[in-house]
Protein backbone atom coordinates (compact mmCIF):
# COMPACT_ATOMS: atom_id res chain seq x y z
CA UNK A 1 0.00 0.00 0.00
CA UNK A 2 1.25 3.46 -0.77
CA UNK A 3 1.01 5.90 2.07
CA UNK A 4 2.60 9.31 2.51
CA UNK A 5 4.63 8.05 5.40
CA UNK A 6 6.92 6.27 2.95
CA UNK A 7 7.28 9.02 0.43
CA UNK A 8 11.03 9.30 -0.13
CA UNK A 9 12.00 9.86 -3.77
CA UNK A 10 15.28 8.01 -4.06
CA UNK A 11 16.90 5.79 -6.67
CA UNK A 12 16.23 2.07 -6.60
CA UNK A 13 19.10 0.24 -4.90
CA UNK A 14 19.22 -3.11 -6.69
CA UNK A 15 21.93 -4.47 -4.43
CA UNK A 16 19.88 -3.75 -1.34
CA UNK A 17 16.82 -5.31 -2.95
CA UNK A 18 18.86 -8.41 -3.68
CA UNK A 19 19.77 -8.72 -0.02
CA UNK A 20 16.13 -8.34 1.00
CA UNK A 21 14.78 -10.97 -1.39
CA UNK A 22 14.18 -14.56 -0.26
CA UNK A 23 16.20 -17.43 -1.75
CA UNK A 24 14.82 -19.19 -4.87
CA UNK A 25 11.80 -21.35 -4.20
CA UNK A 26 10.54 -19.21 -1.30
CA UNK A 27 8.38 -16.46 -2.83
CA UNK A 28 6.77 -15.48 0.49
CA UNK A 29 8.37 -12.41 2.10
CA UNK A 30 8.09 -11.30 5.72
CA UNK A 31 5.75 -8.33 5.99
CA UNK A 32 8.50 -5.94 6.98
CA UNK A 33 10.53 -6.90 3.90
CA UNK A 34 7.44 -6.55 1.70
CA UNK A 35 7.13 -3.10 3.19
CA UNK A 36 10.72 -2.15 2.36
CA UNK A 37 10.42 -3.48 -1.18
CA UNK A 38 7.27 -1.45 -1.64
CA UNK A 39 9.05 1.73 -0.59
CA UNK A 40 11.86 1.21 -3.08
CA UNK A 41 9.52 0.24 -5.90
CA UNK A 42 7.24 3.23 -5.51
CA UNK A 43 10.16 5.62 -5.26
CA UNK A 44 11.34 4.24 -8.61
CA UNK A 45 7.88 4.78 -10.08
CA UNK A 46 7.83 8.39 -8.90
CA UNK A 47 11.26 9.12 -10.29
CA UNK A 48 10.38 7.70 -13.70
CA UNK A 49 6.82 9.03 -13.90
CA UNK A 50 7.80 12.33 -15.47
CA UNK A 51 9.52 10.59 -18.38
CA UNK A 52 6.71 8.26 -19.38
CA UNK A 53 3.37 8.61 -21.10
CA UNK A 54 0.62 9.05 -18.49
CA UNK A 55 -1.18 5.80 -17.80
CA UNK A 56 -2.64 3.80 -14.94
CA UNK A 57 0.79 3.30 -13.33
CA UNK A 58 2.36 6.59 -14.32
CA UNK A 59 0.06 8.64 -12.12
CA UNK A 60 1.95 9.78 -9.04
CA UNK A 61 0.24 7.59 -6.43
CA UNK A 62 1.08 9.54 -3.30
CA UNK A 63 -1.68 8.16 -1.16
CA UNK A 64 -3.06 5.38 -3.25
CA UNK A 65 -3.08 1.67 -2.93
CA UNK A 66 -1.04 -0.40 -5.32
CA UNK A 67 -1.51 -4.16 -5.33
CA UNK A 68 0.66 -6.47 -7.42
CA UNK A 69 -0.59 -9.96 -8.18
CA UNK A 70 2.60 -11.98 -8.66
CA UNK A 71 2.25 -15.68 -9.51
CA UNK A 72 4.89 -18.17 -8.40
CA UNK A 73 6.05 -18.51 -12.02
CA UNK A 74 7.07 -14.87 -11.90
CA UNK A 75 9.43 -15.35 -8.95
CA UNK A 76 12.29 -14.19 -11.16
CA UNK A 77 10.60 -10.78 -11.19
CA UNK A 78 10.92 -10.54 -7.41
CA UNK A 79 12.37 -7.06 -7.70
CA UNK A 80 8.81 -5.86 -8.20
CA UNK A 81 7.17 -8.04 -5.57
CA UNK A 82 5.12 -5.93 -3.20
CA UNK A 83 2.28 -8.24 -2.31
CA UNK A 84 2.27 -11.78 -3.64
CA UNK A 85 -0.61 -14.14 -4.22
CA UNK A 86 -0.13 -15.63 -0.76
CA UNK A 87 -1.53 -12.51 0.93
CA UNK A 88 -4.78 -14.32 1.62
CA UNK A 89 -8.36 -13.13 1.68
CA UNK A 90 -7.52 -10.45 4.21
CA UNK A 91 -4.68 -9.17 2.07
CA UNK A 92 -4.52 -5.77 0.46
CA UNK A 93 -7.10 -4.78 -2.09
CA UNK A 94 -9.51 -7.61 -1.21
CA UNK A 95 -12.06 -5.61 0.74
CA UNK A 96 -14.30 -4.66 -2.16
CA UNK A 97 -14.56 -1.86 -4.64
CA UNK A 98 -16.98 1.04 -4.68
CA UNK A 99 -18.00 3.76 -7.09
CA UNK A 100 -16.07 6.97 -6.58
CA UNK A 101 -18.07 10.02 -5.46
CA UNK A 102 -18.41 12.83 -8.00
CA UNK A 103 -18.62 16.48 -6.94
CA UNK A 104 -18.99 19.83 -8.66
CA UNK A 105 -15.57 21.32 -9.38
CA UNK A 106 -15.17 24.64 -7.58
CA UNK A 107 -12.52 27.13 -8.64
CA UNK A 108 -9.84 28.07 -6.13
CA UNK A 109 -8.66 31.57 -5.29
CA UNK A 110 -5.05 32.62 -4.73
CA UNK A 111 -6.17 36.00 -3.36
CA UNK A 112 -7.47 34.46 -0.13
CA UNK A 113 -4.41 32.33 0.66
CA UNK A 114 -2.53 34.82 2.86
CA UNK A 115 -5.56 35.65 5.02
CA UNK A 116 -6.69 32.05 5.33
CA UNK A 117 -3.23 30.76 6.23
CA UNK A 118 -2.85 33.43 8.91
CA UNK A 119 -6.05 32.16 10.53
CA UNK A 120 -5.04 28.51 10.19
CA UNK A 121 -1.55 29.18 11.60
CA UNK A 122 -2.97 31.20 14.49
CA UNK A 123 -5.29 28.33 15.41
CA UNK A 124 -2.46 25.79 15.15
CA UNK A 125 -0.08 27.87 17.28
CA UNK A 126 -2.46 27.90 20.24
CA UNK A 127 -3.08 24.17 20.28
CA UNK A 128 -2.21 22.21 23.44
CA UNK A 129 -0.56 18.99 22.38
CA UNK A 130 0.62 15.96 24.35
CA UNK A 131 4.34 15.18 24.29
CA UNK A 132 5.41 11.56 23.78
CA UNK A 133 7.80 10.26 26.41
CA UNK A 134 10.18 7.27 26.42
CA UNK A 135 8.51 4.17 25.01
CA UNK A 136 5.43 6.07 23.88
CA UNK A 137 4.05 6.42 20.36
CA UNK A 138 2.23 8.99 18.28
CA UNK A 139 -1.16 7.51 17.34
CA UNK A 140 -3.41 8.71 14.52
CA UNK A 141 -6.74 7.16 13.62
CA UNK A 142 -8.36 8.12 10.33
CA UNK A 143 -11.22 7.25 8.04
CA UNK A 144 -9.85 6.91 4.51
CA UNK A 145 -10.55 5.89 0.94
CA UNK A 146 -7.96 5.92 -1.85
CA UNK A 147 -7.81 5.27 -5.54
CA UNK A 148 -6.35 1.79 -5.91
CA UNK A 149 -4.40 0.21 -8.75
CA UNK A 150 -3.85 -3.51 -9.21
CA UNK A 151 -1.36 -4.94 -11.67
CA UNK A 152 -1.19 -8.53 -12.89
CA UNK A 153 2.44 -9.12 -13.84
CA UNK A 154 1.69 -12.26 -15.88
CA UNK A 155 -0.96 -10.54 -18.02
CA UNK A 156 0.57 -7.07 -17.82
CA UNK A 157 -2.88 -5.71 -17.02
CA UNK A 158 -3.81 -2.92 -14.64
CA UNK A 159 -7.16 -2.16 -13.01
CA UNK A 160 -8.18 0.96 -11.12
CA UNK A 161 -10.92 1.31 -8.51
CA UNK A 162 -11.80 3.18 -5.31
CA UNK A 163 -11.58 1.58 -1.90
CA UNK A 164 -14.61 1.70 0.39
CA UNK A 165 -14.24 4.03 3.36
CA UNK A 166 -12.33 2.20 6.07
CA UNK A 167 -10.38 2.78 9.27
CA UNK A 168 -6.64 3.42 9.19
CA UNK A 169 -4.56 3.45 12.38
CA UNK A 170 -0.89 4.42 12.53
CA UNK A 171 1.58 4.22 15.40
CA UNK A 172 4.92 6.05 15.12
CA UNK A 173 7.80 6.22 17.56
CA UNK A 174 9.04 9.76 18.26
CA UNK A 175 12.35 9.09 16.49
CA UNK A 176 10.67 7.61 13.42
CA UNK A 177 12.41 4.23 13.62
CA UNK A 178 9.45 2.18 14.84
CA UNK A 179 5.86 2.04 13.70
CA UNK A 180 2.81 0.01 12.85
CA UNK A 181 -0.02 0.37 10.33
CA UNK A 182 -3.39 -1.32 10.68
CA UNK A 183 -5.84 -0.92 7.82
CA UNK A 184 -8.38 -3.76 8.02
CA UNK A 185 -9.34 -5.16 4.64
CA UNK A 186 -6.57 -3.29 2.87
CA UNK A 187 -3.52 -4.71 4.64
CA UNK A 188 -2.79 -8.24 5.87
CA UNK A 189 -4.76 -9.12 8.99
CA UNK A 190 -3.30 -7.45 12.05
CA UNK A 191 -1.41 -4.82 10.07
CA UNK A 192 2.19 -4.37 8.95
CA UNK A 193 5.33 -2.99 10.51
CA UNK A 194 6.69 0.44 9.65
CA UNK A 195 9.97 -0.20 11.47
CA UNK A 196 13.19 1.16 10.02
CA UNK A 197 16.68 -0.07 10.82
CA UNK A 198 17.82 3.41 11.83
CA UNK A 199 16.53 6.98 11.74
CA UNK A 200 17.04 8.79 8.46
CA UNK A 201 17.91 11.97 10.30
CA UNK A 202 19.36 12.69 13.73
CA UNK A 203 18.60 16.26 14.79
CA UNK A 204 21.22 17.89 17.00
CA UNK A 205 20.67 21.34 18.49
CA UNK A 206 17.91 22.01 16.00
CA UNK A 207 19.99 20.99 12.99
CA UNK A 208 20.31 17.82 10.93
CA UNK A 209 23.42 15.72 10.90
CA UNK A 210 25.20 16.69 7.63
CA UNK A 211 24.39 14.43 4.72
CA UNK A 212 21.28 12.91 6.28
CA UNK A 213 17.74 13.46 5.04
CA UNK A 214 14.98 14.82 7.26
CA UNK A 215 12.59 12.07 8.33
CA UNK A 216 9.90 14.44 9.68
CA UNK A 217 9.53 12.38 12.85
CA UNK A 218 8.27 13.99 16.04
CA UNK A 219 11.84 14.26 17.34
CA UNK A 220 13.03 15.85 14.11
CA UNK A 221 10.18 18.36 14.09
CA UNK A 222 10.70 19.21 17.76
CA UNK A 223 14.37 19.98 17.10
CA UNK A 224 13.59 22.49 14.32
CA UNK A 225 13.07 26.21 14.55
CA UNK A 226 9.61 27.48 13.63
CA UNK A 227 10.99 28.91 10.40
CA UNK A 228 8.67 28.47 7.38
CA UNK A 229 11.51 28.96 4.89
CA UNK A 230 13.72 26.32 6.52
CA UNK A 231 10.86 23.83 6.77
CA UNK A 232 9.91 24.44 3.15
CA UNK A 233 13.52 23.84 2.11
CA UNK A 234 13.46 20.53 4.00
CA UNK A 235 10.23 19.52 2.25
CA UNK A 236 11.74 20.19 -1.18
CA UNK A 237 14.91 18.34 -0.21
CA UNK A 238 12.84 15.25 0.62
CA UNK A 239 11.24 14.93 -2.82
CA UNK A 240 12.64 13.82 -6.15
CA UNK A 241 14.23 15.95 -8.83
CA UNK A 242 11.70 14.97 -11.51
CA UNK A 243 8.01 15.72 -11.90
CA UNK A 244 6.12 18.58 -10.27
CA UNK A 245 8.35 19.30 -7.28
CA UNK A 246 6.00 22.02 -6.03
CA UNK A 247 3.16 19.51 -5.86
CA UNK A 248 5.37 16.92 -4.21
CA UNK A 249 6.48 19.42 -1.56
CA UNK A 250 2.85 20.37 -0.91
CA UNK A 251 1.94 16.72 -0.44
CA UNK A 252 5.00 16.15 1.73
CA UNK A 253 3.87 18.83 4.16
CA UNK A 254 0.31 17.52 4.02
CA UNK A 255 1.43 14.08 5.10
CA UNK A 256 3.24 15.51 8.12
CA UNK A 257 0.13 17.40 9.14
CA UNK A 258 -2.11 14.38 8.65
CA UNK A 259 -0.22 11.50 10.27
CA UNK A 260 2.27 13.08 12.62
CA UNK A 261 2.25 15.10 15.83
CA UNK A 262 3.94 18.46 15.36
CA UNK A 263 4.62 20.95 18.17
CA UNK A 264 2.21 23.88 17.88
CA UNK A 265 4.77 26.45 16.63
CA UNK A 266 6.08 23.98 14.04
CA UNK A 267 2.56 23.13 12.84
CA UNK A 268 1.87 26.83 12.34
CA UNK A 269 5.16 27.27 10.47
CA UNK A 270 4.37 24.29 8.22
CA UNK A 271 1.13 25.94 7.10
CA UNK A 272 3.02 29.17 6.45
CA UNK A 273 5.59 27.19 4.48
CA UNK A 274 2.87 25.59 2.35
CA UNK A 275 1.48 29.03 1.51
CA UNK A 276 4.81 29.88 -0.14
CA UNK A 277 4.50 27.06 -2.67
CA UNK A 278 3.48 28.36 -6.11
CA UNK A 279 -0.04 27.40 -7.14
CA UNK A 280 -1.60 27.06 -3.68
CA UNK A 281 -5.19 28.32 -3.57
CA UNK A 282 -8.18 28.43 -1.24
CA UNK A 283 -11.29 26.41 -2.08
CA UNK A 284 -14.30 27.66 -0.16
CA UNK A 285 -16.20 24.38 -0.03
CA UNK A 286 -14.64 20.99 0.55
CA UNK A 287 -15.46 17.90 2.61
CA UNK A 288 -13.43 15.30 4.45
CA UNK A 289 -14.07 11.54 4.56
CA UNK A 290 -16.30 11.93 7.62
CA UNK A 291 -18.62 14.26 5.70
CA UNK A 292 -17.48 17.38 7.55
CA UNK A 293 -17.69 20.51 5.42
CA UNK A 294 -14.91 23.04 5.53
CA UNK A 295 -12.61 25.43 3.75
CA UNK A 296 -9.54 24.05 1.99
CA UNK A 297 -5.97 24.90 1.11
CA UNK A 298 -5.39 23.21 -2.21
CA UNK A 299 -3.00 22.74 -5.07
CA UNK A 300 -3.53 21.37 -8.58
CA UNK A 301 -1.17 18.87 -10.16
CA UNK A 302 -1.21 20.38 -13.66
CA UNK A 303 0.23 17.30 -15.32
CA UNK A 304 -2.41 14.89 -14.03
CA UNK A 305 -5.30 17.26 -13.49
CA UNK A 306 -5.89 16.30 -9.86
CA UNK A 307 -6.19 18.70 -6.95
CA UNK A 308 -5.14 17.92 -3.39
CA UNK A 309 -7.26 19.72 -0.78
CA UNK A 310 -6.52 20.06 2.95
CA UNK A 311 -9.84 20.55 4.72
CA UNK A 312 -10.20 22.83 7.78
CA UNK A 313 -13.11 23.59 10.06
CA UNK A 314 -14.71 26.78 8.83
CA UNK A 315 -15.04 28.26 12.33
CA UNK A 316 -12.04 26.98 14.30
CA UNK A 317 -9.63 26.41 11.38
CA UNK A 318 -8.67 23.05 12.87
CA UNK A 319 -7.35 20.49 10.39
CA UNK A 320 -10.04 17.90 9.56
CA UNK A 321 -8.64 15.78 6.75
CA UNK A 322 -8.04 15.86 3.02
CA UNK A 323 -9.68 15.30 -0.32
CA UNK A 324 -8.33 14.63 -3.80
CA UNK A 325 -10.47 15.70 -6.75
CA UNK A 326 -9.91 15.10 -10.46
CA UNK A 327 -10.28 18.58 -11.95
CA UNK A 328 -10.06 17.52 -15.59
CA UNK A 329 -10.41 14.08 -17.17
CA UNK A 330 -7.25 12.00 -17.24
CA UNK A 331 -6.55 8.29 -17.54
CA UNK A 332 -10.29 7.71 -17.97
CA UNK A 333 -11.12 9.37 -14.64
CA UNK A 334 -13.75 12.05 -15.19
CA UNK A 335 -13.64 15.59 -13.85
CA UNK A 336 -15.20 15.90 -10.40
CA UNK A 337 -14.28 12.36 -9.34
CA UNK A 338 -13.13 12.18 -5.72
CA UNK A 339 -10.02 10.01 -5.86
CA UNK A 340 -9.01 10.37 -2.21
CA UNK A 341 -10.79 11.07 1.07
CA UNK A 342 -9.35 11.18 4.58
CA UNK A 343 -10.60 12.34 7.97
CA UNK A 344 -8.57 12.46 11.18
CA UNK A 345 -10.76 10.97 13.90
CA UNK A 346 -8.23 10.86 16.73
CA UNK A 347 -4.67 11.97 17.37
CA UNK A 348 -2.99 10.98 20.61
CA UNK A 349 0.08 9.78 22.48
CA UNK A 350 -0.17 6.15 23.63
CA UNK A 351 1.94 3.90 25.83
CA UNK A 352 3.08 1.45 23.17
CA UNK A 353 2.80 0.12 19.65
CA UNK A 354 -0.71 -1.15 18.81
CA UNK A 355 -2.10 0.40 22.01
CA UNK A 356 -5.07 2.74 21.72
CA UNK A 357 -5.90 5.90 23.66
CA UNK A 358 -7.41 5.40 27.09
CA UNK A 359 -7.84 7.17 30.38
CA UNK A 360 -4.83 9.24 31.37
CA UNK A 361 -3.25 9.31 27.91
CA UNK A 362 -2.85 12.54 25.99
CA UNK A 363 -5.16 13.20 23.06
CA UNK A 364 -5.60 16.08 20.65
Amino acid sequence: MIRRTWRRDESLDHAELGRLLPPPGSPELPLDRQRLLEEHLMNEFRNSAADTTPGPLSRRPVRRALVFGVPVTAAALAAVVVFNTGAGSAGPGRAGRVEAPVVAVEAGSAEQVATTVRQIAAAASTGRLPEPGPGQYVYVKSQVSYLAISHDVDKNESKTWVQPLHTREVWKSPDGTKGWLDEPGQQPKGGITLDKDAPQSKPKNGQDVPGETANFSYDWLTAQNADPDALLKAAYAAVGESGDRDQQAFQEIGSILHEQLAPAPIAAALYQAAAKIPGVVVVQHSQDAAGRDGIALARLDEQRGERTEWVFDRSTYAYLGSRGVQIRENDGIKAGTVIERTAVLERAVVDGQKKRPGAGQGTV
